[in-house]
C-alpha cells in the first residue's frame, strides 16, 4: 500500500513539472510579438534589429522601438539568400543559427492538452471501477482496519459488565472454531446490538471481541455512511460487507448506527431520502450474507429506541446486549482498570471511591482517576493520595473550586443556611441517604453543595423515599424563609428538580391518588418524527389540570415537611449554619458531631 502511495505521489509530481513547463512556455510565447516579414526587413533597415536567431521554420529576435523600447520578435522566414548579408550591412549586434528544433515544446503545445485529458481520464475511470462504481472514490467505505497486534484489547481491559461479556464470547468461539456450531445445524447470530448509556464501554466491548477472537476489526461510523452526494451512503454499505468478506473471518463495527438505522419518515419528507437508501442497503447487505462466512456486524447506539424495526428484527440483528450503567462492584472492577496506569498510595481505598461515584460510567471513572492523577503532578507528590481522589470526584461532579470569587458575608451566610437546611433536612428525614459532605465553597456555576452517598445501589425507589428527597430539595429554600424572611435565587436549581420529580410521580410512577395508576407520560418527551408525528394527546385539558394541581400539592407538602423539621431543630440549625462559616467544608462526621452537640477536639486542623 506504501509503495502504491509513493509511485501515485511520484507519477503526479511529473504530471505537475510538465504542466508548470507547458505554461510557463505558453507564457513565454504569449509575449512574442509576431511580424510579417516584410516589417521584419523594414525594421533590419532602420538599424531596430539588435538581435536575431535564425531557424529553418522560425526567426526570433529583439528589436526596438522608435521610443527606444526593447521588445521580442518571431516572424516566418522566406527563401531569402542575401539575409546574412544584410545583418552584417545593417549592424545587428548579434544573430546566430539554430539546428536543433525544440522538439519537447511543440509536442506540449500540440499534444499538451490531450495527454492531461487522458491522464484525468484514466484517473477517474480507476475511481469509478472501485468503490461500488462511484465517481473516484466517494462509494469507497470509511471503514479503518484496526491492527489488534499493537494495541491488542481483551476483556481483561473491560469490567463492570460481566453479563454483557458472557453475552458476546459466544462470538468469539464461533470466530475461533465455526465447525462447533455448524455441526450441529446452528446458525451464529449476524449482527449484534450493543447498547447503553454514553461512555458505558460499547465501543470498548467491540473492540475486545476482536481481540479475543483475533481476527481483522474493521471499525467505522454510521456518520461516515451519509454524504451530500446522493448513493454514497448505500455504496458505502455495499463496499463494507464487501471488505468483510474478502477478510473474513472478520467483525465489521459500526459506532452510533442510530445516524444511519433511525426509524423510517412514515411518508414525511419523500421516500428519497439518502439515509432511508443508505438503511435500505444495509437492510438487504445483512439479510445477503451468510454466517457461513465468519462476517459478523456489531453495532452500537445509545438510541435504540429510535432504531428502525425491520433492524431489529431476528436474522438482522438476531442478539441485543445491554451495557448497563456499573454497580457499586463494577465501579470498584472499573477501578482497578485504570489505576493500573497511574502510582496509586497504599492508602487509597478503591471500595470508598466507588461508593462516593454512584451513577458513574467507565468513561466518568477513566476521567475521575486522570483528574486525581493529574492533582496529585500538581502538587508534586510521588503517588496520588485519597485526597486527590475525593477532590477528582468533586471537580467531575460539580466542577472546579472557585475560591477567588469574591462573596459578601451576608452571601456566605445565606449560602451557609441554605446548605445546613439541606443537610438537617437530609438528617432527620427517614429513607434519605446520609450526608457525606457539605461545602459553601463555589464549584462551577453552583455556590455550594450538600452531597449524599447510598450505602448501597438500589434498583427500585418507594414512594416515600421520593418524598424524602422532595423534602431535601425544598430544605435549603425552608431555611432561607425561615431565617431571613426571605427567598433567593439560590435554590433554582433545587425547584427545578423537585417538579421533574414530582410530574414523575403523578404522570408516569402512578403515585397520585387523584390520576390513580396511569402512566402519561407527555408526548413532547423523546419525540422522534417520522415516528410520533400523528400520536395524539394521552389526556385532556381536565386531566391536564388535574396532574397540574397534583404536583402543586406534592411539592408543597414536601416543603411543610422541610420546615417543620427545620423549625423543631433550630438551634442545630444555627450551629451547623455557623461552623460551616468558620470551616467552609463539614464532612459527615463532622455534621454528626455539630448535631449531636459533640464539641470538636482540640487542636484539630481547620479544613480549607
Amino acid at each position: 500500500m506504501k509503495d502504491r502511495n509513493r509511485w501515485g505521489i511520484f507519477i503526479w509530481l511529473i504530471v505537475f513539472v510538465i504542466l508548470l513547463y507547458f505554461i510557463q512556455s505558453v507564457r513565454k510565447m504569449s509575449m512574442e510579438q509576431e511580424l510579417p516579414y516584410s516589417t521584419f526587413k523594414k525594421y533590419l533597415k532602420s538599424n531596430q534589429i539588435t538581435e536575431v536567431s535564425v531557424a529553418q521554420e522560425l526567426i526570433k529576435g529583439k528589436y526596438k522601438t522608435l521610443e527606444g523600447k526593447v521588445m521580442n520578435f518571431k516572424t516566418i522566414p522566406l527563401p531569402d539568400p542575401k539575409l546574412v548579408e544584410e545583418l552584417e550591412e545593417y549592424n545587428v549586434d548579434q544573430y546566430s543559427g539554430v539546428i536543433e528544433r525544440n522538439w519537447l515544446m511543440a509536442l506540449l503545445l500540440n499534444w499538451g492538452p490531450m495527454i492531461l485529458l487522458i491522464v484525468f481520464w484514466l484517473w477517474m475511470l480507476k475511481g469509478m471501477q472501485t468503490g461500488g462504481k462511484q465517481v473516484m472514490s466517494f462509494g469507497r467505505s470509511r471503514a479503518k482496519l484496526q491492527s489488534t497486534r499493537k494495541t491488542k484489547i481483551t476483556f481483561a481491559n473491560v469490567a463492570g459488565c460481566e453479563e454483557a461479556k458472557e453475552e458476546l464470547r459466544e462470538i468469539i468461539e464461533f470466530l475461533k472454531d465455526p465447525a462447533k456450531f455448524q455441526r450441529l445445524g446452528g446458525k451464529i447470530p449476524k449482527g449484534v446490538l450493543v447498547y447503553g448509556a454514553p461512555g458505558t464501554g460499547k465501543t470498548l466491548l467491540a473492540k475486545a471481541v476482536a481481540g479475543e477472537a483475533g481476527v481483522p476489526f474493521f471499525s467505522s461510523s454510521g456518520s461516515e455512511f451519509v454524504e451530500m452526494f446522493v448513493g454514497v451512503g448505500a455504496s458505502r454499505v455495499r463496499d463494507l460487507f464487501e471488505q468483510g468478506r474478502k477478510s473474513a473471518p472478520c467483525l465489521l463495527f459500526i459506532d452510533e448506527i442510530d445516524a444511519v438505522g433511525r426509524h423510517r419518515f412514515a411518508g414525511i419528507g419523500g421516500g428519497h431520502d439518502e439515509r432511508e437508501q443508505t438503511l435500505n442497503q444495509l437492510l438487504v447487505e445483512m439479510d445477503g450474507f451468510d454466517t457461513k462466512e465468519g462476517v459478523i456486524l456489531i453495532a452500537a447506539t445509545n438510541r435504540p429506541d429510535v432504531l428502525d424495526p425491520a433492524l431489529l428484527r431476528p436474522g438482522r440483528f438476531d442478539r441485543h446486549v445491554a451495557v448497563p450503567t456499573p454497580d457499586l462492584k463494577g465501579r470498584e472492577e472499573i477501578l482497578k482498570v485504570h489505576v493500573k496506569n497511574i502510582k496509586l498510595s497504599p492508602s487509597v481505598d478503591l471500595k470508598v471511591i466507588a461508593r462516593r461515584t454512584p451513577g458513574f460510567v467507565g468513561a466518568d471513572i477513566a476521567n475521575l482517576v486522570n483528574e486525581a492523577a493529574l492533582l496529585a503532578a500538581r502538587k508534586d507528590r510521588a503517588a496520588a493520595e485519597m485526597d486527590d481522589l475525593e477532590e477528582a470526584i468533586d471537580r467531575v461532579i460539580a466542577g472546579p473550586q472557585r475560591k477567588s470569587r469574591m462573596i459578601s458575608e451576608h452571601e456566605k451566610k445565606i449560602i451557609a443556611y441554605h446548605e445546613s437546611g439541606h443537610t438537617l433536612v437530609a438528617r432527620f428525614t427517614p429513607g434519605t441517604d446520609p450526608v457525606h459532605k457539605v461545602s459553601i465553597i463555589p464549584r462551577g456555576p453552583a455556590l455550594g453543595y450538600t452531597l449524599q452517598l447510598p450505602l448501597e445501589d438500589r434498583y427500585l425507589t418507594t414512594k416515600q423515599e421520593i418524598l424524602a428527597r422532595l423534602s431535601v430539595f425544598l430544605g435549603g429554600r425552608a431555611a432561607e424563609e425561615m431565617v431571613f424572611k426571605e427567598v433567593t435565587t439560590g435554590s433554582q436549581n433545587d425547584l427545578a428538580k423537585a417538579t421533574e420529580m414530582a410530574q414523575k410521580m403523578v404522570v408516569e410512577f402512578g403515585m397520585s391518588d387523584k390520576i390513580g395508576p396511569l402512566s402519561l407520560r407527555k408526548p413532547t418527551e423523546e419525540v422522534f418524527l417520522g415516528r410520533d408525528y400523528t400520536r395524539e394527546p394521552r389526556y385532556s385539558n381536565k386531566t391536564s389540570e388535574t396532574i397540574d394541581s397534583e404536583v402543586k400539592r406534592i411539592v408543597e407538602g414536601a416543603k411543610d415537611n422541610a420546615e417543620r423539621i427545620l423549625k423543631k431543630h433550630k438551634d442545630k440549625l444555627d450551629s451547623l449554619a455557623e461552623r460551616l462559616i468558620e470551616k467552609e467544608v463539614l464532612d459527615g462526621e463532622e455534621v454528626d458531631r455539630i448535631i449531636k452537640g459533640i464539641k470538636e477536639e482540640p487542636g484539630k486542623n481547620k479544613k480549607s
